[in-house]
């Protein structure tokens, strides 16, 4: 055995968003039942490898209403993490590369013979479309305050509560919860930049993602409120990229962040367009890193 199948799903409609296409958070819900049931067949365990670090999500091809997806996973020991478990994304009718998930886990290395010994049958090698492009494989951001990060230029997009339809089978927020708080607030990011929802009406384009990372830094429980901050950390003449850090309200305390590549795209063509040369210089100037 080496690669798994660990999923078999479908887009649903009510899953798409203002571009009609599948909103992220469903990608990354996707990837955790996928991982969930990798771990079963596996028997990959927290005891083993200790606690995922991040979640590096590449998408290569929009899914939309109807699309059968299937996930396959495996653990590659040439990927950029000391044990990395590759989640390959297709839509289930043709075949094509959707997306890609990275878990990301450092255990000790002197296990990591052990490891390789022990999950010698479920392993493959890493995937070039996999590879992480336009962010860095290691968290970010970990050491971050609200307030530290408000004084950078960081902006507040998001305030909620953990409700108990958010909790995943392990007693915590699951991730997607996290990008349910991130992808609400993230209009209102774009909303500081020339390329404002009137821009994007009127020029017929939509927001996408591109690539994501998601770092966890410690659990959310039901009842718990939250709040996201969000700066910019690069720009370039047709993406530009930020990071979202998500706050438990009552004690400031940093639960997690996640970056994002981001671009236009034209709704019509659904091919990325580059930015105006004025969104690039507005960005460039609030950047907090």
């Amino acid at each position: 055995m080496t690669i798994q199948a660990t999923l078999f799903s479908f887009v649903n409609r009510w899953e798409c968003d203002e571009n009609d296409h599948l909103n992220v958070q469903f990608y990354f819900s996707r990837f955790e039942e996928a991982d969930r049931q990798f771990r079963l067949i596996s028997g990959l365990n927290e005891t083993l490898v200790g606690a995922r670090r991040v979640r590096h999500v590449r998408f290569h091809k929009e899914l939309r209403t109807g699309d059968l997806i299937t996930v396959q996973s495996s653990i590659a020991f040439d990927g950029p993490h000391m044990l990395t478990v590759v989640h390959e994304m297709r839509e289930g009718s043709s075949g094509d590369l959707a997306a890609t998930a990275l878990d990301g886990y450092e255990p000790n290395a002197n296990s990591a013979k052990t490891l390789r010994q022990r999950f010698k049958e479920f392993q493959s090698a890493m995937i070039a479309e996999a590879s992480p492009k336009g962010i860095q494989t290691s968290p970010n951001g970990a050491r971050s305050t609200l307030a530290g990060l408000l004084n950078k230029g960081a902006k507040i997009c998001y305030r909620g509560t953990v409700l108990p339809r958010d909790i995943g089978v392990d007693g915590k927020a699951d991730d997607q919860y996290a990008l349910s708080c991130c992808t609400d607030g993230v209009a209102h990011v774009w909303q500081r930049t020339p390329m404002t929802r009137a821009y994007l009406v009127k020029n017929g384009y939509g927001r996408v993602a591109v690539e994501m990372k998601l770092a966890w830094v410690t659990p959310l429980k039901t009842g718990d409120a939250v709040v996201v901050a969000t700066g910019f950390t690069a720009v370039t003449p047709r993406t530009f990229s930020m990071r979202h850090h998500l706050f438990e309200s009552r004690t400031s305390r940093l639960v997690a962040t996640l970056d994002v590549v981001a671009l236009t795209m034209d709704l019509k063509t659904r091919v990325a367009v580059g930015m105006p040369e004025e969104a690039h210089q507005s960005i460039n100037k609030m950047l907090i890193d």
